[in-house]
């Protein structure tokens, strides 16, 4: 197979080759037109993980005119799917609902039904341990119960965030083993996902999708398929290099959000409000890209996809000091709020030890109930540690287990008595106006316009 490098004016080229088996792929790329509402009709595509990321991504193929197979191994997901117990868009809810009478979205625990697919996508997580080693413990499974049952004429696309040469190693590799080889018998590509829960301004169908295949019609199919759930695609050469450019995506927040921390902190030093030095420094119309200072990072990308580059950057190697100090400062950010919350407890007479203190929002960001990573959970744990009495608040959460102990959310906040509030996630709509009633609040995003300046910092 020959691959010519990009033209960065007008995308990839590619020398054209095609094996036998894949010939109804090649045959329905030269038919398809940019205009067709329904680019996937007659197909049926398998979606193997129906998390914050496989949901929509099915969502958006049976909108494209596909028979989508949703396959996940937790039967309690599938009933939360068929129930609508769900985080999605109100618009996606919608077309989850539209769904359930058409028979064109069923539901299983069942990997025996992937030989039944056109194509098979691969939405599984990729987290990270308790010592931040990559976990790649559901990724290998999944991709191995999709290699097992393979079958000619397939297309095979990954989309779970992972090191540079996941593609070949767990796809590629594996298939070649079974005497199914890219191009010629199955088509292989990677196209690292692009979901923002919760965020209606950057759903799929408006957001660029990047896709790497393992060879011309690899990346034509997997473009074809994941077109219509993207506002356009964005060919690279190979999986690498589709890989590296979502690692890097992930890293730049990161350390980002890392500095914003960090400028945040010198902002209150001098007296200044972080928010509207980032606001004043975002006017520059180039140059600048606004990050806002929190309690840390949470969700499935940030605190956990940098990993993935650092562990597989050999002893001796190539160095990256600023990514390992920013995913330190991250990591630490928790400790350092439960450290505010001494300090400013302290600074009226009132020890930690014993003191009511309220974490309002638990969940990693707003308008979602995901609480993976979630800073919320450490710093709960390192109250307790200090002996708070230490409760949270999230209407979106109603419990959650942190070192052990299930806590339950607190419903109405604002009708008990607190030392301190601890402002965490604020989600819309949400009515801050009881905190001023509040002796001290502790506002980790500095976002707060108190009605007593005050109150807040």
């Amino acid at each position: 197979m020959t691959i010519t490098q990009p033209n960065t004016s007008s995308g990839v080229t590619w020398a054209p080759v095609a094996g036998p088996g894949v010939t109804r792929w090649t045959d329905r790329l030269d038919a398809a037109g940019e205009t067709d509402p329904a680019p996937l009709r007659g197909l049926t595509v398998a979606v193997v993980g129906l998390g914050y990321v496989g949901l929509p991504t099915a969502l958006g193929l049976l909108d494209s005119g596909a028979t989508v197979l949703g396959v996940d191994i937790s039967a309690q997901r599938l009933a939360d799917i068929r129930s609508g117990d769900v985080d999605l868009l109100p618009a996606q809810h919608a077309a989850l609902a539209c769904t359930q009478n058409t028979g064109d979205f069923p539901l299983t625990t069942d990997v025996d039904v992937l030989p039944r697919a056109d194509a098979v996508i691969i939405c599984v997580p990729t987290p990270v341990t308790e010592d931040q080693r990559p976990d790649l413990r559901a990724l290998r499974a999944a991709c191995a119960a999709v290699v097992q049952r393979a079958v000619p004429g397939q297309l095979i696309v990954l989309t779970s965030t992972s090191h540079v040469g996941t593609t070949r190693e767990l796809l590629l590799t594996p298939l070649a083993e079974r005497g199914l080889t890219a191009e010629q018998d199955v088509l292989v590509a990677f196209s690292p996902e692009r979901i923002d829960p919760g965020n209606e301004r950057h759903t799929p169908p408006t957001t660029p999708r990047i896709v790497g295949g393992a060879g011309p019609v690899g990346a034509r199919a997997a473009a074809l398929v994941l077109r219509a759930a993207a506002s356009r695609i964005h060919e690279v050469p190979d999986p690498e290099t589709a890989e590296m450019a979502k690692l890097w995506e992930n890293i730049f927040r990161a350390v980002n959000i890392a500095l914003a921390n960090e400028l945040s902190e010198a902002c209150a030093h001098l007296g200044l409000a972080p928010v509207e030095v980032i606001d004043a420094a975002a006017t520059k119309p180039y140059g600048f890209m606004p990050f806002y200072p929190g309690p840390g990072a949470g969700g499935h990308c940030i605190p956990c996809d940098p990993y993935y580059l650092l562990h597989q950057l050999p002893p001796g190697g190539p160095a990256a000091p600023v990514l390992s100090c920013a995913m330190t400062a991250l990591r630490e950010r928790p400790a350092h709020i439960a450290g505010q919350a001494a300090d400013r407890l302290r600074a009226d007479g009132r020890p930690l030890d014993g003191a009511r203190v309220l974490v309002l929002g638990a969940a990693y960001k707003p308008g979602v109930s995901d609480v993976r990573e979630s800073p919320a959970l450490r710093l709960l744990g390192l109250l307790a540690e200090r002996g708070a009495d230490a409760h949270y608040s999230d209407g979106h959460v109603p419990s959650l287990t942190v070192d052990g102990r299930e806590l339950r959310s607190v419903t109405d906040p604002h009708e008990e008595a607190w030392d301190l509030v601890i402002v965490h996630t604020v989600h819309p709509d949400t009515d801050l106006r009881w905190l001023d009633a509040v002796p001290r609040v502790l506002d980790t995003r500095h976002r707060i316009r108190p009605a007593t300046p005050a109150a807040v910092r």
